[in-house]
């Protein structure tokens, strides 16, 4: 029976494709003119900055994510809506009992501004962020820490995602995982990862959930 769901943020819950794309654009014509077109940028998907940046300047890396987050930042409330069905599929987990949290390897600020710009935010009884751990998803602290909020249990915990990291990063934290069939990844990725569940659209999560339950009943 799946008690606790947990959701990654950007890619996942809210459509921020295009303004992580534009971002990663605008820093990289900065720096490099020319030099990277739209289908280079969607492997940094899901990776936190450090390592997008590190690998294609470890001397800019700081500079490059400074320019970023000033991008991001100033562009976020034109750019940023929720998918389909994330507020249906959301109430009915919470009207299924279900315990929610977010774990998103983006800062604090700019993951509240989002559920908040959203309204999202008052669904969730946790959200970990960047800020609060040392090691970032595929590591399962993240997870981990949102689960130890929630009093969570490995059964009966899912982690919904767009990105390997997030899958991993349940995968190792030895809970159920759920892909999402919109990633920018693609399905064919994130099917080789193995996840319990593909999600065509998110209100697919309801029907896993209750379907899980009514097994135990």
């Amino acid at each position: 029976m799946i008690k606790t769901v947990l959701f990654d943020l950007d890619g996942t819950l809210i459509d921020t494709n295009h303004l992580i794309l534009t971002s990663f654009q605008y820093t990289l014509d900065k720096y490099f003119p020319g030099q990277y077109k739209r289908q280079d940028l969607i492997p940094f998907i899901g990776e936190s900055l450090e390592t997008s940046f590190h690998s294609v300047s470890p001397q800019l890396t700081q500079q490059m994510i400074e320019v970023y987050r000033d991008h991001n930042s100033r562009f976020h409330d034109q750019l940023v809506k929720a998918f389909p069905h994330v507020r249906k599929t959301l109430t009915a987990l919470k009207d299924e009992g279900c315990r929610l949290g977010v774990v998103s390897t983006k800062k604090r600020d700019m993951v509240e501004r989002g559920l908040n710009y959203t309204k999202l935010a008052p669904f969730f009884e946790t959200v970990v962020t960047s800020d609060d751990v040392t090691h970032l998803k595929p590591d399962p602290e993240p997870v981990e820490r949102a689960m130890d909020a929630l009093a969570a249990q490995t059964d009966s915990t899912i982690m919904v995602g767009d990105s390997p990291g997030d899958i991993l990063a349940g995968k190792n934290a030895q809970i159920k995982t759920a892909a999402v069939g919109w990633s920018l990844k693609g399905t064919t990725m994130l099917e080789k990862l193995k996840p319990d569940y593909l999600l065509h659209q998110m209100d697919d999560l309801i029907s896993i959930v209750v379907r899980a339950g009514a097994a135990v009943k």
